[in-house]
C-alpha cells in the first residue's frame, strides 16, 4: 500500500509488460473463455478451428491437474458427474484440446472433456526465473499489479484494460504508476510471452507465475 503512494503517469508508448502472479491468471482465463464449448459452437471466438495449431511459444505447457493434493480446484467428477482426468490443453505451444461440457460437446459432435463447472487446477508450467530475475531480464518496462474494466472481445481477441503497477528500469522497481491503459490483441499477447516466472500463485484454480510479454501499447 505504501509503495503505491504518489503514483506517476507513464508516457504513452510501446513497452514490455510483466503481469504479476496475482493478475496473470486473468490472462489465461481469457484463453479458457476462448476455447469453451459455448463460444465454439456459437462461433464467437477468435480461436475457432484452432485445434492442433500453434497459439503460444514452444515452451508453453498448459494442463489440468484435477487430482492435485490440496488443490483448490481438485475434484474427481465435474458438475455433471463425469470423471475428470489430468490432460494437456496446450503442449509445445500447440492447442491440444477444448474445454467442453456434455451439451457443448454434443453441439460440436465431440466428447465432453469433463469441464462442466470449469477447469480443474489449470497449471501453466513455469520456468526457473524468480520474480527478481524476471524483472532483470525485462530490464525496462511495466509491472502490472492491477487491471480493471471490461475491454476484452473474445470474438476478435482485442484486449484493452485499465491498469496500475510500477515502472521498471534497469531491472528494478522505480516508482508506482496508475491511470494508464494497456492494449493489444490476445493472439499477439499469447505468442508474445517471453517467460513465466517461478513465483507461482496457488491461491486459486489457475496456477501460474508472473508472465512477461514482449510488447503492449500503453496509453498514459
Amino acid at each position: 500500500t505504501l509503495r503505491r503512494l504518489n503514483a506517476k503517469i507513464v508516457p504513452t508508448g510501446s513497452y514490455s509488460i510483466i503481469f504479476a502472479a496475482e493478475v496473470a491468471p486473468s490472462l489465461f482465463g481469457q484463453f479458457i473463455n476462448a476455447i469453451r464449448g459455448g463460444a465454439l459452437y456459437r462461433q464467437s471466438t477468435f480461436l475457432l478451428d484452432h485445434l492442433g495449431k500453434q497459439i503460444f511459444p514452444n515452451f508453453i505447457h498448459i494442463h489440468e491437474q484435477p487430482y492435485l493434493l490440496k488443490g483448490l480446484g481438485s475434484a474427481s467428477f465435474d458438475a455433471e458427474g463425469v470423471a475428470t482426468q489430468a490432460r494437456d490443453i496446450v503442449r509445445d505451444g500447440v492447442l491440444q484440446a477444448y474445454v467442453l461440457d456434455s451439451y457443448s460437446a454434443r453441439k460440436l459432435n465431440m466428447a465432453t472433456t469433463a469441464n462442466a463447472g470449469g477447469v480443474r487446477n489449470l497449471t501453466i508450467d513455469n520456468g526457473n526465473l524468480a520474480f527478481s530475475a524476471l524483472l532483470k531480464e525485462m530490464g525496462t518496462g511495466i509491472l502490472v499489479t492491477e487491471t480493471m474494466g471490461m475491454g476484452i472481445n473474445i470474438v476478435t481477441g482485442d484486449y484493452s484494460q485499465g491498469a496500475a503497477g510500477f515502472w521498471v528500469e534497469n531491472g528494478e522497481l522505480q516508482y508506482p504508476i496508475d491511470e494508464f491503459t494497456i492494449a493489444s490483441n490476445l493472439r499477439d499477447m499469447f505468442m508474445g510471452i517471453q517467460a513465466v516466472g517461478s513465483d507461482v500463485e496457488t491461491r486459486g484454480n489457475m496456477r501460474t507465475g508472473s508472465v512477461w510479454l514482449d510488447k503492449m501499447t500503453v496509453a498514459g
